[in-house]
């Protein structure tokens, strides 16, 4: 009989009993559709439950228990269809951790073995086509709601596999939401559309979990109906959903055998081809800097992109930096390019009470005693809580154009 006592131990021990013999019975488990799987679990479980009296809740509850780690996501599922959790972090297979409301604590649940835990995530990268291995041992990848998954594996970490999944809401965060959310005040999102329409190229900069993503996402908002646009990202991550003409593309690690890797560089390469009215980077991080500026320059103008910085000021040194990656170029090109490619720096940040701000807004204006000039024109004051104008918008062509002046 099935003694109460050592429940938790002896429901483990029935999971992984049951769960082998499917692996056994089936050797292509992706062949069976969702009820079929479930059927036949439930099958293994009722021979195994009347012998050994196992009771009906608990037959039904390891059911489900096995479906979702052999199907879907295993412990983490019912994390990933909880709305109110924004993060979910395991650090190998026994401990996860989960931010809910800007909170972060340990779950309770855990996976029941490593072996558990790693088929999760080679599940998890296969779905994308992505791998991650010994050779290759750090991936970015996406669920298929679109979450941003981050994996490192071991002995890259040393205490065992990381695995990190940050969850976009499923109705995208809009401008008016954060202006309820005080990330910025009506008169500073005014001023942001008027940039957007005109075509002004605006470069988007913050720290780690300052909402860089969804600001992006949120200033497509104002992108004309009639453009197109063409996007480039290492995971899909951006929720555009008011442009119609809209083309999607998304990087590609290489193969097992090293070979048919596609960087973003060669995306941004090929979107030029493409007709495009405006392209988006999601986040420069490398060489594709240099694409991203080239194609700011060669007449495409209302381009926009993400990068991590601390400052407006930083992002520039990074920006510089990561261009010099493509290409052995004098490092006055380089200023030159940003210069003239990137009209507006939008940074965020996200304070010590969680909330994240606009706390600048600069102009490039050129380059000036050889470095790249900026020109704050908004900045955000902690203090009174808003949003102070400190200058003024010099490079006026491009509203005057658009009637936006």
């Amino acid at each position: 009989m099935f003694e109460e006592v050592d429940q938790s131990v002896q429901e483990r021990d029935l999971e992984n009993r049951v769960r082998q013999q499917v692996r056994e019975r089936i050797s292509h488990l992706d062949s069976l559709s969702d009820d079929e799987l479930l059927e036949l679990i439930r099958g293994e479980i009722s021979q195994v439950g009347k012998k050994e009296g196992i009771p009906l809740n608990l037959r039904n509850r390891i059911t489900f228990q096995i479906f979702n780690s052999l199907r879907k996501l295993d412990v983490l599922q019912k994390y990933i269809e909880d709305e109110n959790i924004s993060e979910i972090m395991v650090n190998g297979f026994n401990h996860i951790f989960l931010e809910r409301d800007g909170i972060v604590y340990e779950a309770e649940e855990h996976f029941a073995s490593e072996e558990i835990y790693e088929d999760v995530i080679q599940r998890i990268v296969g779905a994308r086509n992505k791998i991650v291995n010994e050779i290759s041992p750090i991936v970015d990848t996406r669920l298929e709601d679109g979450s941003r998954v981050n994996v490192v594996l071991k002995p890259i970490a040393v205490d065992g596999s990381l695995m990190t999944i940050r969850k976009f809401p499923k109705d995208p965060i809009d401008m008016e939401a954060l202006i309820e959310f005080r990330t910025l005040n009506r008169e500073v999102a005014a001023f942001l559309r008027s940039l957007v329409v005109s075509k002004y190229n605006i470069f988007v900069s913050g720290g780690t979990s300052s909402g860089k993503t969804t600001f992006l996402n949120c200033l497509t908002e104002y992108i004309p109906d009639e453009e197109r646009v063409i996007t480039m990202e290492d995971s899909a991550e951006l929720q555009i959903r008011s442009v119609k003409n809209l083309v999607r593309m998304e990087s590609r690690d290489r193969n097992l055998s090293g070979k048919n890797a596609i960087p973003i560089r060669k995306l941004v390469k090929t979107a030029l081809r493409m007709r495009p009215d405006r392209i988006i980077v999601g986040e420069c991080r490398g060489e594709e800097t240099l694409e991203m500026l080239q194609a700011f320059n060669t007449g495409h103008d209302g381009g926009m992109s993400t990068g991590h910085g601390n400052s407006t000021e930083d992002m520039i040194s990074r920006l510089e930096s990561m261009a010099l990656m493509a290409e052995d170029l004098p490092l006055d090109v380089i200023r030159n390019q940003i210069a003239s490619g990137i009209d507006i720096m939008v940074h965020l940040e996200k304070y010590s009470n969680g909330s994240r701000k606009v706390s600048e807004i600069s102009e490039i204006r050129g380059v000036v005693d050889g470095r790249v000039a900026l020109e704050r024109i908004i900045r955000y004051d902690e203090e009174k809580d808003d949003w102070i104008w400190v200058g003024r918008l010099q490079n006026t062509l491009k509203l005057k154009r658009a009637g936006e002046e």
